[in-house]
C-alpha cells in the first residue's frame, strides 16, 4: 500500500508541475492578456494582475486602450438625451480594439488610440 500512496504522490507532483508550466506559458502570452482585458472591467482588472507579473508589450497596450474606452463610455453616457448615439462610438472603439487584440497587433483606436497611450503610459 505504501508503494501506492508513493505512485500517487509522484504522479500528483508531477500533474502540478505540468499545470505550472501551462499557466505560465499562457500567462507569458500578451495577446491572452489583451483579449481578457476586453471582458468587462472583472476582466480588466484581471489582465492588470496578470500583466503585472510579466508584463508584455501587447498586454500593456491594450489595458491602456481599454482603460480609454471604458472612461470614454462613461463620460458619453453622462452626457443627456445624447447619450444613445454618443454610446455608439466607445461600442465601435471597444469592437475595433478586439478585433486588433484576437489579431496579435497593436492598432490604435481611430481618433483617441494614440492619446490613451500616452495618457495612460504608466499601466
Amino acid at each position: 500500500m505504501s508503494e501506492e500512496k508513493k505512485d500517487f504522490e509522484e504522479t500528483a507532483k508531477e500533474t502540478i508541475e505540468e499545470t505550472k508550466e501551462t499557466v505560465k506559458e499562457i500567462s507569458n502570452d500578451g495577446k491572452t492578456v489583451a483579449i481578457i482585458a476586453h471582458l468587462t472591467i472583472i476582466g480588466w482588472v484581471i489582465a492588470i494582475i496578470m500583466n503585472s507579473s510579466n508584463k508584455s508589450e501587447i498586454g500593456s497596450f491594450y489595458i491602456r486602450q481599454v482603460l480609454g474606452i471604458m472612461l470614454l463610455g462613461f463620460v458619453c453616457g453622462l452626457i443627456p438625451v445624447l447619450n444613445l448615439v454618443l454610446w455608439i462610438l466607445p461600442f465601435v472603439m471597444w469592437i475595433i480594439s478586439l478585433v486588433g487584440a484576437f489579431g496579435g497587433k497593436q492598432k490604435p483606436v481611430f481618433l483617441l488610440g494614440t492619446q490613451f497611450q500616452q495618457w495612460f503610459k504608466g499601466l
